[in-house]
C-alpha cells in the first residue's frame, strides 16, 4: 500500500503545483505518480496471479 500512497501524494502535488502555475513541477510530479501507479498495478497483477495459482511467497 505504500507505493499507492506515494502515487496519490505525487498526483496531489501535481494538482496543487498546476493550480499555482508551476507547470514544470506539476509535469514532474505527474510523471512520478504515473510511474509509481503503473508499478503498483504490475505488482498487484503479479501477486494476484501468484495467489490464484496457489504459490506462497512467504517462507
Amino acid at each position: 500500500m505504500d507505493l499507492l500512497q506515494w502515487a496519490i501524494i505525487a498526483f496531489g502535488v501535481a494538482i496543487v503545483a498546476g493550480l499555482f502555475g508551476f507547470t514544470g513541477v506539476a509535469r514532474g510530479a505527474a510523471s512520478v505518480g504515473r510511474t509509481l501507479f503503473g508499478l503498483f498495478m504490475v505488482l498487484a497483477v503479479v501477486f494476484l496471479v501468484l495467489a490464484l495459482l496457489g504459490v506462497s511467497i512467504l517462507v
